[in-house]
């Protein structure tokens, strides 16, 4: 048998993957030794271990199935796709993730071609660069998880318009009679000078978004009790507005008081007058303050040293809490009643509605808002479109299946150039036992069965008695069926 060439040898495997009778011919391309680390499917010394032995098999029962062959097992065709148990169709093998160990040049690669080097360098950056963004999303997802705030300035602009012209058929009062005014609260965030372009084309919050509630109070003698309140909460079904807009008749100048609470979140508290004092704190969030709480507990050593869950409260802790010992879990609800609720920002001012009118005002407040950062976060930590990543994967493996087709290519060129004798002999020795493997589908040396000595052996008595037997039974069960059939 003359040696194939390396077309040959893919031409071979290419007809081996769409024939699967024949998937046991597959050898690497270029092995002069034929299928290497190959079990065999018969030993002499444990010739007693295969069930297709006949000197180890029980007499069979009439009608009984015999046990399958082991070399049936395993050289026969594929086995058949079994449903599984649920009924949810055919088990189909999950698609095999490739590893790092995959993209690794053999050392005998890397000593014939020098130049490798450098690829070999970029897995190991690749890990390490893979090892610090798995380390940084830890920590982003770590950050996320607790509320980031930064303060800006909110501009409030109080405007008013006097006289508002109103259409007569639509009002049904004259113009002349009744003189009304109109004022607006308006606002928005002062653009910090250090924000990018990419920030500032971003959705500006609508003004009413800071706030929970919003009360104007106009001069209760001039509106009386009844009409000189306009207030606006929010609810759930509240939509946003850039500004509020009230409109009164009058002509003389109004005094108002402008209440805002702004909308936090979470939701911040002020602390009792006490509290504070202790905590150096005025306002802050439920969190907060526990946490302020507990470092003047651990700054003074307060806990308690054998049991742990107590607290061993000072003067300044009996006065605020009325005990002298204080369990951790108790702490939060003693801390609901020394929490209230924010006070509001209140705004005066005054409506000049005379011959020369101050039409605007301009008050800055301090608000909270979400740290811009976080987006970038979360766009960092949502999945990416890792196509193209493994499209490129895809690409490495398939050189590195062709880088490794050659080394085998020139081993079995190399092999075959050292001792061509040799070579020729022992691929004819390996294609010949592939050959009985798919061929012949009973097992046994041939070398020990075609001498006499191993048919003079005990095994075979047995073999034949039960070999009569089973004839026996079968023409028994033929002539019963037989005789059945002429007695019906």
């Amino acid at each position: 048998m003359v040696a194939p060439s390396p077309m040959q040898v893919s031409m071979i495997q290419q007809q081996q993957q769409q024939s699967p009778q024949t998937s046991m011919m597959s050898r690497p391309v270029g092995s002069p030794y034929g299928v290497m680390n190959r079990t065999p499917l018969y030993d002499k010394t444990k010739r007693g271990t295969y069930t297709n032995d006949p000197r180890q098999q029980q007499m069979m029962q009439s009608g009984q199935q015999p046990p399958m062959p082991y070399g049936a097992a395993m050289g026969g065709p594929n086995p058949v796709m079994m449903p599984n148990a649920g009924g949810a169709g055919p088990i189909r093998p999950q698609k095999k993730r490739k590893r790092l160990t995959e993209k690794i040049i053999h050392k005998q690669i890397r000593s014939l071609v020098p130049e490798s080097q450098a690829y070999i360098e970029l897995l190991r950056l690749e890990q390490k660069l893979d090892s610090v963004l798995m380390r940084k999303r830890l920590d982003l997802q770590e950050t996320l998880k607790r509320p980031q705030k930064i303060k800006k300035k909110l501009r409030i602009f109080i405007s008013h318009q006097y006289p508002v012209r109103f259409d007569s058929d639509t009002t049904g009062m004259d113009d002349e009679q009744v003189q009304y005014w109109e004022m607006r609260v308006e606002g928005r965030l002062l653009d910090d000078p250090n924000t990018n372009k990419y920030d500032q084309g971003k959705s500006k919050r609508k003004f009413s978004s800071f706030f929970r509630s919003l009360v104007i109070e106009l001069d209760k003698d001039l509106y009386g009790p009844d009409n000189h309140l306009v207030e606006w909460h929010r609810t759930n079904a509240t939509a946003e507005t850039d500004g509020f807009q009230v409109r009164r008749p009058g002509d003389q100048n109004v005094k108002c008081t402008i209440l805002m609470v702004l909308d936090h979140s979470p939701p911040q508290f002020r602390l009792d007058a006490r509290l504070a004092r202790l905590l150096s704190i005025t306002n802050g969030t439920r969190q907060t303050i526990i946490h302020a709480i507990w470092q003047y507990i651990k700054t003074h050593k307060l806990q308690d040293s054998e049991e742990r869950e107590f607290i061993n409260c000072d003067t300044h802790l009996q006065s605020i809490f009325d005990c002298s010992r204080l369990r951790f879990s108790d702490l939060p609800s003693k801390l609901n009643k020394l929490i209230l609720p924010s006070e509001p920002i209140i705004i005066n001012h005054t409506l000049c509605l005379g011959t020369d009118p101050k039409k605007h005002a301009c008050y800055d407040i301090d608000v909270e808002v979400d740290d811009p950062v976080r987006d970038s976060m979360r766009s960092f930590l949502t999945p990416q479109n890792t196509h193209e990543l493994e499209d490129l994967d895809g690409k490495i493996l398939q050189y590195i299946d062709s880088i490794n087709q050659l080394k085998q290519s020139r081993e079995f060129y190399l092999s075959f150039a050292d001792d061509p004798q040799s070579f020729i002999c022992k691929w004819l020795a390996s294609q010949s036992r592939d050959l009985k493997m798919i061929t012949d589908s009973t097992t046994g040396n041939t070398e020990e069965e075609r001498r006499a000595d191993y048919y003079t052996e005990q095994w075979s008595y047995e073999a034949v008695s039960r070999y009569f037997y089973n004839k026996v039974q079968q023409k028994r069960v033929e002539l019963e069926q037989a005789l059945g059939i002429r007695n019906s």
